[in-house]
């Protein structure tokens, strides 16, 4: 089928509710697979550019979507009755590639047995911080710098493991919970990994095997075999599955926070991003700036400056914007007031 690369983005854009938003965080989480959260903000905001009406209370408060480290190694939150499928998928792997990290901050394999036996004594019924861990630890003869990376690798090790996921913040300060304690369901796929790629073109679209690897970190044949076990059409741009709508409308203008899924779920993203611009959104360093979306291509990248009576959200354009995009981005900025609970005016 032929598509326009207007059309590629249109349908992009919608397989990831940019142009018709859900009704709660659980149906967010649902849709686009898997919410990149190693930054809260920035979770709770691409959770609001593909909703309606939440506020950001609602998505702390929601335990219907839980985070733990899963794609890349990367802290995701997906809904938590999918964790346990999707965390034996991802933790063998995980914990295997981590090893050699592990080992430059010694946390050696008999360290990591001691601190997880420990754990599962010092967690349950409770939602510790990281330092109330390292605490805990210490206590019982298991010395952690808490200034270095070796907290934050062992409890991914312990989350790889199966043996604990985060929990809702201790205001700004992330908790662990035990697993088991926190997640009662398990309903795992007859095939785990045909599944994932399915939920990812549901997700994403429109999308190459080469684009599954780079989200997912597998390995290019494990990929092409779960593609192969789905029904799929050929479009410019890769494959989509055979139920989509290759017809979508436009979508209106967002307001993308930073590390947003639409942008990392591709390993090629000409289509969505001019190239020319890349080193305005990725400064290096893993960073990806928060973003402004026009017609399912990136528009520019914005910030926000605070004062005591209003947020000024300044957006700035890589390019002139059309008077409808500036409208679309006043509401999507009033938007984004109404969901932190503040004044919020746009300024170019």
């Amino acid at each position: 089928m032929t598509l326009s690369d207007n059309d590629v983005r249109a349908v992009r854009a919608r397989a990831q509710l940019l142009g018709a938003p859900a009704a709660d965080v659980l149906s967010v989480a649902r849709s686009i697979a898997a919410i990149q959260a190693q930054s809260s903000p920035a979770a709770r905001l691409a959770i609001r550019a593909r909703s309606r009406g939440l506020t950001a209370p609602d998505v702390d408060a929601s335990r219907a979507v839980t985070r733990t480290w899963l794609m890349r190694k990367t802290l995701h939150l997906v809904p938590t009755a999918d964790l346990r499928w999707l965390n034996r998928l991802f933790g063998p792997r995980n914990a295997q590639a981590g090893q050699g990290r592990r080992r430059q901050l010694d946390l050696t394999d008999e360290l990591c047995e001691r601190a997880l036996n420990h754990l599962q004594g010092l967690l349950p019924g409770k939602a510790l911080t990281r330092h109330e861990i390292v605490d805990g630890l210490a206590a019982e003869g298991i010395a952690l710098d808490a200034k270095s990376q070796a907290p934050a690798h062992l409890l991914a090790y312990a989350a790889n493991r199966g043996l604990l996921c985060r929990g809702q913040d201790d205001g700004t300060e992330p908790t662990y919970v035990l697993l088991d304690e926190w997640v009662t369901e398990d309903h795992t796929p007859d095939e785990p990994q045909t599944e994932l790629a399915r939920r990812y073109l549901t997700a994403y679209g429109i999308a190459t095997t080469e684009d599954f690897g780079a989200w997912s970190g597998f390995p290019l044949g494990l990929c092409r075999k779960a593609f192969d076990a789905l029904d799929l059409v050929q479009t410019e741009g890769g494959f989509a599955l055979s139920e989509t709508d290759l017809a979508a409308p436009p979508c209106p203008p967002r307001l993308l926070g930073a590390f947003d899924t639409y942008l990392l779920g591709y390993r090629d993203r000409d289509l969505l991003l001019d190239p020319a611009e890349v080193k305005r959104v990725n400064s290096g360093g893993g960073m990806i700036a928060p973003t402004v979306l026009v017609d399912g291509r990136i528009a520019g990248t914005w910030h926000t400056k605070r004062t005591a009576k209003q947020t000024k959200v300044v957006v700035e354009p890589f390019a002139a914007l059309s008077r409808s995009a500036i409208t679309g981005l006043k509401s999507e900025v009033d938007d984004y007031g109404r969901f932190l609970g503040e004044a919020a005016v746009l300024v170019i």
